[in-house]
C-alpha cells in the first residue's frame, strides 16, 4: 500500500480490540521483526480477547494486517509518529486507548472518517445510528458494498474500545464521556496522526483541536506557538488576525 493508497483505501475488514493493540506494542517493544510478530499475532490471537470461538486464519491475517501496520511495520511517513507515540506509552502507559487510536488512525484514515462522521452527528445529538454514519460516508466515498461492511466493523470496533456504547435499538449508539488528555505531548502526537491521514498534510489549530474523528477524547487548549516548540515535524503558519495553520514538515 503506497501513501497515496492509504487515503483512499477503506483497508479495516475486522472488528478491532484496544488490548490486542497492547499486545502489537510490546512485540515492537521486544524489536520483532515483520515476519516474527505475524506469527506471534496469529498464536496470541488463538486466545485472544474478543472472539466467541477461535478466528479463522482469514480473521487472523486481517487484524494481523493491522496491528502490523499501526505497530510493527508502519509506512515510512508514519514511522516517526509510531516512534513518539511508543516513547509516550512507556512513560504513560495509561495513554494506550488515545496512542492507538493515533496510530490506527494514521495508518487506516477509514477509522478517522468513521469517527468525524460519529463525532459530528454526536456534536448534534446524543444518540447515532450506524445508518447515518454509513448515509455520510457513501457520500464521501461512493455507495460501493464494502462500505457499509467495513463501516459497520469499525462502528464495533468503537463500541469494544469503550468509545461508544449499545442503546436499547439495535444499530443506535450512545455518547459516552469522554476521557481528558491533560498531556500536551500527547496532544500534539494526536494533532499529527491526523495531519497525517489527511492528503495535503494541513490544518487549522482551532478545527484540529476540536476535531471530530477525536470525539472520545477532550483535547487540550494549545497555542501554535506550543505545538511548533515542542514538535519537530509539524510546522506552525499564522494567517489573518488568529488563525493559525499546523502543517508537516516535508521529509
Amino acid at each position: 500500500m503506497t501513501t497515496s493508497d492509504r487515503f483512499n483505501k477503506v483497508g479495516i475488514q475486522r472488528e478491532l480490540h484496544r488490548e490486542w493493540f497492547d499486545k502489537a506494542a510490546n512485540l515492537h517493544a521486544m524489536g520483532f521483526s515483520k515476519a516474527d510478530a505475524r506469527q506471534e499475532i496469529y498464536a496470541y490471537l488463538d486466545g485472544a480477547p474478543g472472539f466467541d470461538n477461535p478466528p479463522s486464519m482469514q480473521t487472523k491475517t486481517y487484524v494481523a494486517n493491522a496491528l502490523i501496520k499501526s505497530w510493527i511495520a508502519p509506512e515510512p511517513d508514519l514511522i516517526p509518529l509510531r516512534d513518539a507515540a511508543f516513547q509516550l506509552l512507556q512513560e504513560n502507559p495509561a495513554a494506550s486507548f488515545p496512542i492507538h487510536w493515533c496510530l490506527l488512525g494514521a495508518a487506516y484514515p477509514f477509522w478517522f472518517s468513521v469517527a468525524a462522521v460519529a463525532g459530528r452527528l454526536l456534536n448534534l445529538q446524543d444518540q447515532v445510528t450506524q445508518t447515518q454514519i454509513v448515509s455520510r460516508l457513501k457520500e464521501k466515498f461512493g455507495d460501493r458494498q464494502t462500505i457499509s461492511r467495513r463501516a459497520r466493523y469499525v462502528i464495533r470496533s468503537f463500541v469494544a474500545w469503550g468509545a461508544l456504547k449499545d442503546s436499547e435499538a439495535k444499530g443506535c449508539y450512545e455518547k459516552v464521556v469522554p476521557m481528558g488528555i491533560a498531556d500536551a505531548d500527547l496532544g500534539i502526537i494526536m494533532f499529527e496522526s491526523a495531519l497525517l491521514a489527511t492528503p495535503d498534510a494541513k490544518g487549522t489549530l482551532g478545527l484540529l483541536v476540536n476535531n471530530p474523528a477525536f470525539f472520545p477524547f477532550q483535547l487540550p487548549m494549545m497555542t501554535g506557538d506550543f505545538v511548533s516548540q515542542h514538535s519537530d515535524r509539524i510546522d506552525v503558519v499564522r494567517y489573518g488576525m488568529d488563525d493559525e495553520l499546523l502543517k508537516l514538515k516535508a521529509r
